[in-house]
């Protein structure tokens, strides 16, 4: 039997890079050699036993990654040998009310590469072909990797219905805020705001875009400022991408923030995947004839996501700010739990 090294979540809390099995393909499947993997903020859960009993242990995780096809069953039509490809996740059931509409972010039984069985924290893969997105060989693998987190952001910005010349404020500063960011930018040229308390985070924003507006809750009231900002007449959207958050004195609740800081009939794109109840007042939004949506991971959009990397619109090495071997992987997870501000997107290196 064929062997590889993966990085194998032992129990939770703990990795240990170590040999496993090669992945076998169906005729429907390709093997993929995995060039890169990023390090999610599921992912970071899932090390903290957070989303028990959904993630087995012992299984390799990594649901964000991208490699070259080493390997095609019979039936593929559409790839060969040597493509390099983005893999799609999201494996749904196709039956359920909301599959049979083609919404399958909302199927009722999602599965994920990497949370509900193997993923790409390993040196191979095998993937169906239907989650496979071809990937310009001159797009650099490490950017290929980024795909997936620049989708989400992608698949926000349409359900929120981000059009030419809105406005927007982003709640969260971190790997989907800023992915989120990215995809903006691309739909509207106008006034962008984002908001954190993580100073270093809202640096990097603001270098990588320059005329985007940042504000630290901890130091101003970002309802207030966002006011201030728009001459008092709110953002057109307002992204929550923020899940846990801290309470501030003296400041609302992100969501509530989001409520607050949009225009009359403005929308609320919720994101953030907190465990706790976050307490809104339902009579600010019926004022406003608002609504808020919801956006989970992404429904299709790595198409434009490839395509925009193509264009050179985006600015993937933003969100990139270590480049681990996998073998480090315990450091990476202890790097983002202990040092939040210091660290974005860690990337796992399986080309060296």
């Amino acid at each position: 039997m064929k062997s590889m090294q993966a990085a194998v979540l032992e129990v939770y809390g703990r990795f240990n890079w170590k040999e496993v099995a090669m992945p076998s393909i169906a005729d429907n499947e390709v093997l993929v050699k995995v060039s890169y993997a990023g390090i999610c903020g599921s992912d970071q859960h899932i090390f903290k036993g957070e989303f028990h009993p959904r993630t087995p242990v012992p299984f390799v995780p990594g649901h964000e990654f991208a490699g070259h096809i080493v390997e095609a069953g019979k039936e593929v039509k559409n790839f060969v040998v040597g493509d390099q490809v983005a893999v799609d996740p999201i494996i749904w059931c196709g039956k359920c009310p909301a599959c049979q509409i083609h919404h399958y972010p909302a199927c009722t039984s999602l599965k994920l590469i990497g949370v509900d069985m193997n993923g790409g924290f390993g040196q191979y893969i095998n993937a169906p072909e239907h989650t496979l997105y071809k990937v310009d060989p001159k797009i650099p693998p490490k950017h290929a990797a980024l795909i997936e987190v620049l989708s989400i952001g992608f698949h926000a910005s349409n359900r929120a219905g981000v059009k030419k010349d809105d406005t927007v404020v982003i709640w969260g500063a971190g790997k989907v805020g800023q992915s989120i960011l990215q995809a903006v930018r691309t739909k509207t040229s106008n006034t962008l705001i984002m908001v954190d308390i993580l100073q270093k985070r809202l640096d990097l924003a603001k270098k990588t875009y320059p005329d985007i507006h940042v504000i630290n809750a901890q130091e101003t009231d970002p309802v207030i400022k966002i006011k201030e900002i728009t001459e008092n007449k709110g953002v057109d959207i307002a992204f929550e991408a923020i899940g846990h958050f801290q309470d501030l004195p003296g400041r609302v609740n992100p969501l509530r923030g989001c409520i607050q800081s949009i225009r009359g009939a403005g929308t609320v794109c919720v994101l953030g995947l907190g465990d706790d109840p976050t307490p809104i007042l339902l009579k600010e939004l019926i004022w406003k004839e608002a609504k808020i949506v919801a956006s989970r991971v992404s429904h299709g959009e790595f198409a434009d996501t490839i395509r925009e990397l193509e264009k050179g619109t985006l600015k993937p090495d933003a969100l990139i700010s270590d480049i681990l071997h996998p073998k480090e992987i315990q450091k990476g997870f202890e790097m983002l739990e202990t040092e939040p501000q210091d660290h974005l997107k860690i990337l796992l290196d399986f080309t060296s």
